[in-house]
């Protein structure tokens, strides 16, 4: 930016205006402005070279600017005092709302004008994610990955840090020094054991066994915009393995939606596990999740009511059973994201677990949790032996004596 300042005032004489935004900016501690201020000073460049550092903004050569902005203080109305600008910096843009790419695309559209976006990237599903590391791209965009093995600069202070994160903290260690995303949340109930499940390979091409009946492990939504998502997840029951191979979650969808996701994806023999709720009838129409799924041919099993603590039960016995457990990677990625981000309410001021957040996440890791709390392993062959009244056993019709 302090590059394109110097070079900017061309036939017209008139300098560049910038603008550095971040979502939410509460005061200039929070801008890129120190960050600038500090290079102008790094590069010996003041008044003479036409730069002038003021307490809210940068004077820059032949009357350019560059001012800090919260790009959530602006509307479709405001947004318009920024079209003679022709730098916009949004730093942090994991953190960008759809409304605000909205807004900010359409104003700067000056001969030569540019956006820069500058984040570490957090969810796959953020708007800027979505907008730039999709695979259809703006017209004209440059997307640049840069990460500490690009930097030749790099201290040994930080590489002692980068080592510490890989020991101490493996399951944090792709999101915060290698551009990955957020899979796994920081207290998140499964963390551990998802991270020790893709070390150990169980993570990956998981394939069904033809001959188990494939099982669907739901939690049941709703129907409306502002209804809970339902998810499913399908598994296997192979041995003492659970092979978790496909996850659907969709909100605000009938029944009918659901259902033909299984049948379109070759579950429709599925073995249906519903919550204690499939049961309930519809109260206007006296339908149940169980009635209307037998009647499309499902065989259907209902667990019963847990009771009080049932989110936590269902968080233990997958805590328990996640060394048996083996997923497809590819087609079950929505699903573990949110296992990744399922996570405790706490009393921060005491330190106490209230029992898990009910948002986003919460909807997979219930079906998922259902899965487990359902699991039956192998059943123990039982050999009975025979004894005679003088204590030897009796075996294919002999007498075997000590």
């Amino acid at each position: 930016m302090i590059e394109d300042s110097l070079r900017e005032p061309g036939e017209t004489g008139e300098g560049l205006r910038s603008v550095c935004f971040r979502e939410v900016q509460k005061d200039l501690a929070q801008s890129s402005k120190a960050l600038i201020a500090k290079k102008l000073s790094d590069f010996r460049l003041g008044e003479a070279d036409g730069f002038k550092v003021f307490k809210t903004e940068i004077m820059t050569p032949k009357d350019g600017l560059i001012i800090f902005k919260g790009m959530q203080d602006y509307t479709a109305d405001s947004i318009k005092s920024l079209e003679g600008f022709k730098r916009a910096w949004f730093e942090e843009a994991q953190t960008a709302a759809d409304r605000s790419l909205t807004l900010l695309r359409p104003t700067l559209r000056a001969p030569g004008s540019e956006l820069w976006f500058s984040w570490n990237p957090r969810f796959k599903h953020d708007p800027i994610d979505l907008l730039l590391r999709s695979p259809d791209l703006p017209s004209g965009a440059v997307v640049v990955k840069a990460n500490w093995s690009d930097n030749p600069w790099f201290p040994d202070e930080l590489e002692r840090e980068r080592g510490d994160c890989l020991r101490l903290s493996p399951d944090q260690y792709d999101h915060i020094w290698e551009g990955g995303y957020a899979t796994v949340v920081t207290g998140a109930y499964y963390a551990r054991q998802i991270s020790e499940m893709k070390a150990q390979g169980r993570l990956g091409k998981v394939g069904p066994d033809p001959l188990m009946t494939y099982k669907a492990f739901w939690d049941i939504g709703g129907t409306g915009r502002k209804s809970d998502a339902t998810s499913i997840w399908i598994a296997q029951f192979v041995g003492k393995e659970i092979r978790v191979l496909d996850y659907y979650e969709a909100q605000g969808q009938p029944l009918s939606t659901h259902v033909q996701w299984l049948r379109d994806k070759g579950y429709s023999k599925a073995q249906c596990v519903l919550p204690h709720d499939g049961a309930q009838s519809d109260r206007v129409h006296d339908v149940s999740y169980q009635s209307a799924l037998e009647a499309a041919g499902f065989g259907v099993d209902v667990v019963k009511n847990q009771g009080t603590g049932a989110a936590l039960m269902r968080v233990e016995a997958a805590r328990r059973l996640f060394p048996n457990i083996w997923m497809n990677e590819s087609t079950c990625a929505g699903g573990l994201d949110a296992l990744g981000a399922y996570h405790a309410k706490t009393d921060e001021r005491r330190n106490i677990d209230l029992g898990p957040e009910h948002d986003w996440a919460s909807h997979a890791a219930d079906a998922f949790g259902l899965m487990c709390v359902a699991y039956e392993g192998p059943k123990p062959k039982v050999v009975q032996d025979r004894w005679n009244d003088y204590g030897a056993a009796k075996s294919g019709g002999s007498w075997l004596t000590a």
